[in-house]
C-alpha cells in the first residue's frame, strides 16, 4: 500500500465515522456542535443556509473537488452570512476578523456541476470571539463539516469586545 493510499484509508476511517455521527443527528433532528456533543431538542434559533455549485476549475485530475475549496467556501459563506445576517458594514469602522482556528472534515466526495448548500451556525460565541459551524450537502447528504474560531481586534490588532448588538445578532445562530 502506498502511502497516499494509506492516508486516504486513514482519512476514509476517520471521516466514516464522523459522517455516521453527523448522519445520525441530522435523522433524529438532534442539533450538534463541532466539539462533536449532541444537545437533543436545543436548537439554534436561526440557521444560515448558501448555496454554491461546483464547477471543472473547482476538480482535480481524478475529477473530485480540490480539498482547499471547502476552505474558500468557508470564507464565501462566512462574509455572507455576516453581510446578510449580522451587520452589512462588517464592522469595518470598529476592528477587523481573525480566523485564529480553522479546521475541515471530509465526509465524501463532490464533484463538478453538483449543487452544494451549506449551512452556518453560531456556537461558543464570548465577548470578543465566537466559532462558526459549516455543514455542507450535495443532494440532501452531508459530504463535509467544517469550522472556525474568529476572533475580533480593533486597527491596532488589540483583541476587542465585539459591539452588543452583534453579540445578540449572533447568538440567534448559536446551536445550544
Amino acid at each position: 500500500m502506498s502511502i497516499t493510499a494509506g492516508r486516504q484509508s486513514l482519512r476514509a476511517t476517520r471521516t466514516r465515522e464522523h459522517y455516521m455521527f453527523m448522519h445520525a443527528n441530522v435523522a433524529n433532528d438532534v442539533s450538534h456542535n463541532a466539539n462533536g456533543s449532541a444537545n437533543a431538542g436545543a436548537g439554534p434559533e436561526l440557521t444560515f443556509h448558501h448555496q454554491l455549485s461546483i464547477y471543472l476549475k473547482d476538480s482535480n485530475a481524478y475529477g473530485n473537488t480540490y480539498f482547499a475549496r471547502y476552505f474558500e467556501w468557508q470564507g464565501i459563506c462566512r462574509e455572507k452570512w455576516f453581510y446578510e445576517c449580522i451587520s452589512r458594514d462588517m464592522l469595518q469602522q470598529e476592528g477587523v476578523f481573525i480566523t485564529k482556528h480553522a479546521q475541515q472534515d471530509y465526509l465524501a466526495e463532490t464533484f463538478p456541476f453538483q449543487e452544494i448548500t451549506c449551512e452556518v451556525n453560531a456556537y461558543d460565541v464570548k465577548r470578543c470571539s465566537f466559532w462558526l459551524e459549516f455543514r455542507f450537502y450535495a443532494n440532501g447528504s452531508p459530504v463535509s463539516v467544517g469550522r472556525q474560531q474568529i476572533v475580533f481586534a480593533n486597527h491596532g490588532k488589540q483583541i476587542t469586545a465585539l459591539p452588543e448588538l452583534v453579540i445578540k445578532r449572533i447568538k440567534r445562530y448559536e446551536l445550544k
